[in-house]
């Protein structure tokens, strides 16, 4: 017996909240991974770079269990991150068998215009709404995120 097929199945699975928040996102990312490029960086590293300015020094374990990246991955995009001159990864004080990771004066700089950049794009993607409708919807996420 074969089941029969719902004539709008597509249709049904498109107007899911989650397939919606899904293909939003996907747009939202692409938008601000485009935008910040402008700076040399994709958005993996802006995070780790983010998350030292905001909490830096840090130790490298420390990052790692703040993101919930890959360990070994956060050390490749650390790499990249001294590489470019922001970040620097020195031992840390408190425990000198670890490496503490600080943002450079450039990489503050970085993540300062990658948050303008980031704020632009994302006024792209709320463009179709009003103000009001685009602080109705962060707070709406916020809930659904935050539950």
């Amino acid at each position: 017996m074969t089941p029969t097929a719902h004539p709008r199945a597509l249709t049904h699975l498109q107007s899911l909240p989650s397939w919606l928040a899904g293909r939003v996102a996907a747009r939202g990312r692409s938008l601000v991974a485009e935008a910040i490029a402008e700076e040399g960086l994709r958005l993996p590293q802006h995070a780790v770079l983010a998350t030292v300015v905001e909490y830096g020094p840090l130790a490298q374990a420390d990052l790692v269990r703040r993101l919930g990246f890959d360990a070994k991955d956060v050390v490749l995009l650390l790499n990249d991150l001294e590489e470019a001159g922001l970040a620097v990864r020195e031992p840390d004080p408190r425990d000198r068998r670890k490496n503490a990771v600080t943002a450079t004066p450039r990489g503050v700089r970085a993540v300062q215009r990658c948050a303008e950049l980031a704020e632009r794009a994302n006024a792209t993607l709320l463009a179709p709404l009003s103000e009001a409708e685009g602080r109705q919807l962060r707070e709406l996420l916020t809930r659904v995120h935050e539950a």
